[in-house]
């Protein structure tokens, strides 16, 4: 089964404070490539754990993730950035830096893998246009609506082109115009060929995507849906 996903989690447990606390508990289920797969749940059902395991922040208790054939948690600390390359993350909080443009914000991701300038002049821009930016370039982040923010990060997370886009609440923050427009880029990113895989609370959104939906309650998988039913 490894061989043929893309990502496969394979009884998964992660737990703290000594049996105390568990995070997630015996998860197993496996993601083919081009998927879009909606992961949801309440605050503390595991969504984020299970995010973390896939980019190697945190080590299973028991059980093995892997990317393709590769054991995720094996992988030499010194290899874990080139690893990470494949994988652009957008957070509920944008991240953005604040005394930097949108245009330099995306540029700043390549820089930071070591890309040309000659990449970073062409890839950019093409970036902006994918989340239909290219007249905000020179913005700087308080010159932008929420909305706008998460798609300079969105641009920033796939402009090194990554095998995998993890949205961890991409529309948390948003309105609800905001949230549709955020929404149809990643799918339009995923149309493209990109693995998105999106945490969410909001049932508007699995309802508009009508893709898969895996729902976690108290760190366990108790729903796995191809037809995006989102159902607690």
């Amino acid at each position: 089964m490894v061989l043929y996903n893309m990502i496969y989690f394979d009884k998964v447990s992660k737990i703290y404070n000594s049996g105390k606390s568990i995070a997630l508990e015996d998860v197993s289920f496996e993601i083919a490539p081009k998927e879009f797969v909606s992961i949801v749940g309440h605050s503390g059902a595991g969504k984020t754990t299970l995010l973390k395991m896939l980019i190697a922040e945190d080590q299973p208790s028991h059980g093995q993730v892997f990317y393709e054939s590769l054991d995720i948690h094996r992988i030499p600390r010194s290899r874990l950035p080139h690893f990470r390359r494949k994988i652009g993350t957008v957070f509920q909080d944008f991240k953005l830096l604040p005394h930097k443009t949108a245009y330099e914000n995306i540029a700043f991701a390549m820089e930071a893998n070591g890309r040309h300038d000659s990449e970073i002049e062409e890839n950019v821009p093409q970036a902006l246009e994918l989340v239909d930016l290219e007249d905000k370039a020179w913005n700087f982040p308080h010159e932008l609506s929420g909305g706008e923010k998460q798609r300079v990060a969105i641009a920033r997370a796939i402009v090194n082109q990554p095998d995998i886009i993890i949205a961890d609440e991409p529309t948390g923050n948003l309105d609800p115009i905001a949230t549709y427009e955020v929404v149809q880029i990643l799918r339009k990113i995923n149309d493209l060929g990109t693995t998105v895989i999106m945490t969410t609370h909001n049932k508007g959104v699995i309802d508009e995507l009508g893709r898969r939906v895996i729902t976690m309650d108290e760190g366990r998988i108790v729903r796995d849906d191809a037809e995006g039913r989102y159902v607690l």
